[in-house]
């Protein structure tokens, strides 16, 4: 694209209003007739539009045309001249002002589009949350009503045991009574048995088990799953354009957000259920951060620790890294900066993050072992690698929620105070275990002791 600082360089070194003025006219003398060669040119003919000499509007060629004094039509045309280039100039500088505009258009379209990935990055976290919690209330469902079925199989397979005992019992009476040699003692004993004998001549009834089927979860789940299929189906451009319709109308565009519990921000509950609580290692931060008996919260104190180093330890910058570290699943912990001042640097690093030294390999965020949010003064930032993105949240947040996806290369963040509104979601594939990081420029970081 063009610079447009230079376009308009260009255009002032080129003749116009903002370069040399006019060149000063010379005397004609120099110039003779074309038509009568003796002849100096004096005049000009307006019709021919020729320079000519005083015999040809009399004698020759342009004999009766209008003419006049060439140095006064020259004063004429060079008048025009500048008139013209005033115009090129302004209409220069007309499409240089639109080149600026379009290049702050195209900058406006990056970032917007920029953060609109990013937003995209942590609904779509909260989708897949969602689903896992649908996962786990659809299986919750069915082993709950599995189990109350089995209780009422148990009792039923405990009520035939019953009928089984009384009938073996009653059985090896009748056989004994069977085996009685005496007449008269066979008659009295069955005499005393033939009730219950009777009650037991009739057929026993049958027990059929309680009927339960899972068909109505699965059938729900499975129209949820066409449900998603089917709209998916439609080119997205198709459904974002129905979407806006529908918008413009008052209506829904889709049937499927009756399937799924939605919200403009996640609930804090999807988080919890990976809920963590990680201490910090006090051989990893600075001689001046003070670490509590929890190893909870850390802060700033006023003189250095006395005694050897550990190699583990920062030696220039006040950071710390977590005690626990996280090599696969899900994970979410939480971080309480009230009492961080003015900034603080919250996030996750590999434990091959540099130590010494001040350099980009040993801060926060600003290499590719780390990963972090910074807040200074009343700016908000997300850092990796030493890129940046700028952060505008509704509110300063008060505590930071971090969600870990190992797998799917997700560290995303929220703010807890906020009502779980996103803050930013970074992509990586994690090649080490990752430990929760701090870095404190005043006061004091706390991790929240979560259920």
């Amino acid at each position: 694209m063009a610079d447009a600082g230079a376009l308009a360089d260009a255009g002032a070194q080129s003749g116009t209003p903002g370069g040399p003025g006019p060149a000063k006219l010379e005397d004609t003398s120099g110039w003779r007739c074309p038509e009568h060669s003796d002849r100096v040119v004096e005049l000009f003919c307006r019709r021919c539009r020729r320079c000519v000499c005083a015999l040809c509007p009399v004698l020759g060629a342009h004999r009766g045309h209008p003419v006049g004094l060439a140095l006064e039509e020259a004063a004429h045309v060079q008048k025009r001249i500048q008139e013209c280039l005033k115009h090129l100039e302004a209409k220069k500088q007309q499409q240089v002002g639109n080149i600026t505009q379009i290049e702050e258009a195209a900058e406006k379209l990056k970032a917007h589009a920029e953060s609109s990935k990013t937003w995209l990055t942590g609904k779509f976290t909260e989708l897949r949350l969602l689903l896992d919690e649908e996962e786990a209330l659809a299986k919750k469902f069915i082993d709950k009503n599995m189990q109350l079925t089995l209780q009422v199989y148990r009792e039923q397979i405990e009520s035939c045991g019953e009928q089984i005992d009384v009938m073996n019992k009653l059985s090896s009476r009748v056989w004994r009574i069977s085996q009685e040699p005496s007449p008269v003692q066979l008659l009295q004993e069955y005499v005393a048995t033939e009730q219950q004998m009777q009650q037991q001549m009739s057929l026993g009834e049958l027990c059929y088990p309680v009927p339960l089927s899972f068909e109505p979860a699965k059938s729900f789940f499975k129209g949820l799953v066409e449900a998603m299929q089917s709209m998916l189906q439609t080119p997205l451009d198709v459904r974002l354009k129905e979407n806006v319709n529908c918008q413009l109308s008052g209506s829904s565009s889709t049937k499927l957000v009756s399937l799924l519990k939605t919200s403009p921000s996640p609930e804090r509950s999807l988080f919890l259920k990976y809920a963590r609580t990680p201490t910090l290692e006090p051989d990893t931060m600075h001689a001046r951060l003070r670490l509590s008996a929890d190893r909870l919260t850390v802060r700033c104190g006023l003189l250095g620790r006395l005694g050897p180093a550990p190699e583990l330890r920062f030696d220039k910058l006040w950071q710390v890294l977590g005690r626990d570290c996280f090599a696969a699943g899900r994970h979410y912990w939480e971080v309480d900066v009230q009492e961080a001042g003015v900034g603080w640097w919250v996030g996750a690093a590999y434990a091959s993050l540099r130590r010494c030294g001040a350099s980009a390999a040993a801060r926060l965020g600003c290499n590719r072992q780390s990963w972090c949010l910074k807040r200074y003064d009343l700016e908000y930032w997300a850092f990796h690698d030493g890129q940046r993105s700028r952060l505008r949240p509704r509110d300063d947040p008060d505590r930071l929620g971090v969600f870990l996806d190992y797998e799917a290369g997700v560290l995303a963040f929220y703010d807890v105070s906020g009502g779980m509104s996103h803050l930013h979601t970074f992509r990586a594939t994690f090649q080490e275990p990752l430990y929760p990081a701090l870095r404190l420029w005043e006061g004091a970081i706390s991790i929240s002791r979560l259920p």
